[in-house]
């Protein structure tokens, strides 16, 4: 019996749930709000391809092992097409300090940790021209989702399908389940709020406006430096990301609070006299380098959220499921966003292969998000309320002296933790692990021989350890606004 399945979107999480999907019995329609690409390739779809609906659409993205590993695993062709289309792979050794370079011996796994880059656009373009080649798959394009069809079957609620606009009409799209893709414009939970279902959702701010700008090179790439191409100076942080076919691309992320500057970065002079006085970054926006090729883009209302359609007495709407920012939304600052996406459709396709019967999808779907996903959620939390406190004393207190107690933690986290990370092979391997989402996160922090390391790396001093000190991330604060030209007054 062929199931007939229904995708609201056919952004990233909508594609990945098609290629989760699609290997089976069954048939999809994916119903997408916005336009198809534009005739044409990775330059085409840059400039010309309008989607209203992806506000993160030119906004710098990486993807990380976890997703490429879906892709090598499951659709080893796309993967080539994406190489093909001037998709960029970063292994380890090439995330590896070039201090540590020479001692460098494979060990089982390193042949995962590789990171996809590229734009945003060549990446979607690519995997949505692969789907569309998939058996008994198709993409409606500019169909405008209105509602979810509800029926109520044996006393529960159950979603049948949803009305669209397409070509002028409303048509009633049915299908035997629906997959919400449509990412954080989604309606769905509303309309199921408004139908009597029981959604619970966490969300809290993640503090920070993203900002970013594309170039592309015209020259050699800068000469190597020991300067990180990322940094975090509380009050700004910063990100250089290799994108495909020659362009790049780097993101300034700005705390809430800070409203003179979040109004000045979005001025391209401004923005590239930023990245001129940041070490990691600034020989790439010289001139002789690279050429800019968008103006600054910018993207705010980010915020975490976590979304359960199954209520605690494991009553559950019926034939629904979200997958994307429409079930689980982080900070784009981790890059999890797209991972978390095509875990959530893997994870509903061995689901439907493993039991037909609908709440106990349902359950095992909710199950299964808050074991595979909910680590990776809470910790980067976490980490955002942390980022948030800090920006808030940097921007007030500036020269506040932390108590003891405080000093001597960020001593430990700075001086041990860090530059054992940087300084030892199996420990910078472990956390590279749990950035790409192959290890579950801070699990190699709570390891003994971690511990051990990190005490006796911060034990030898400075002094000694000055080899494994990035140069400094860029300037302070007030320094930073002077050179701009704005009140660095709280």
């Amino acid at each position: 019996m062929t199931e007939r399945v229904l995708v609201l979107g056919a952004g990233m999480a909508g594609l990945f749930a098609a290629l989760a999907l699609a290997p089976g019995p069954r048939e999809l329609v994916l119903l997408e709000r916005d336009p198809p690409p534009p005739a044409g390739g990775a330059e085409a779809a840059f400039f010309d391809w309008k989607r209203r609906g992806v506000g993160q659409l030119r906004h710098s993205h990486g993807f990380l092992a976890r997703l490429r590993e879906v892709i090598r695993a499951r659709h080893p062709l796309l993967l080539d097409q994406l190489r093909e289309a001037g998709c960029r792979e970063i292994g380890f050794t090439e995330m590896t300090p070039q201090a540590l370079r020479a001692d460098y011996r494979p060990e089982p796994g390193d042949e995962q940790m590789v990171i996809l880059t590229s734009r945003r656009t060549t990446f979607e373009l690519i995997v949505r021209r692969y789907v569309e080649t998939l058996p008994r798959v198709t993409i409606v394009a500019d169909a405008f989702v209105r509602r979810l069809l509800i029926e109520t079957e044996d006393g529960a609620l159950k979603i049948v399908g949803a009305a669209a606009e397409h070509g002028g009409k409303t048509k009633d799209w049915r299908a035997d389940l629906v997959v919400d893709a449509q990412g954080r414009l989604s309606e769905a939970a509303e309309q199921l709020r408004a139908a009597g279902v029981r959604v619970a959702e966490e969300s809290e701010d993640c503090g920070i406006l993203y900002f970013t700008r594309h170039y592309r090179r015209v020259g050699d790439d800068p000469p190597p430096t020991r300067a990180t191409a990322t940094g975090d100076l509380d009050y700004l942080k910063y990100g250089r990301f290799p994108g495909d076919n020659g362009c790049f691309s780097i993101t300034l992320a700005v705390p809430e609070p800070e409203m003179e500057l979040r109004a000045a970065v979005v001025r391209p002079e401004v923005f590239d006299h930023i990245c001129a006085l940041l070490p990691g970054i600034a020989g790439w926006v010289d001139s002789v380098a690279s050429e800019p090729i968008s103006p600054v883009y910018g993207m705010g209302d980010l915020k975490n959220h976590w979304r359960r359609f199954v209520s605690p007495d494991q009553r559950s709407v019926l034939g629904f499921f979200a997958v994307g920012d429409s079930l689980v939304r982080t900070n784009p600052l981790y890059g999890r966003g797209c991972s978390f996406a095509a875990v959530e459709a893997e994870i509903l396709g061995q689901i439907l292969d493993e039991t037909g019967e609908p709440a106990v999808r349902a359950r095992l779907y909710d199950e299964r998000m808050e074991e595979a996903l909910r680590p990776y959620y809470e910790d980067m939390c976490a980490q955002d309320r942390s980022a948030i406190r800090r920006a808030r004393e940097a921007r007030e207190t500036p020269h506040r002296r932390a108590r003891l107690p405080e000093r001597i933690g960020q001593s430990f986290r700075t001086d041990g933790v860090a530059i054992a990370v940087r300084s030892d092979l199996p420990l910078l391997r472990a956390a590279l692990r749990e950035f790409n989402m192959l290890d579950a996160p801070r699990a190699w922090l709570r390891r003994p021989e971690t511990m051990v390391k990190s005490l006796g790396r911060w034990a030898r001093g400075r002094a000694a350890n000055a080899r494994f000190y990035p140069p400094p991330l860029g300037p302070d604060r007030a320094e930073m606004f002077a050179a701009l030209g704005l009140t660095s007054a709280a």
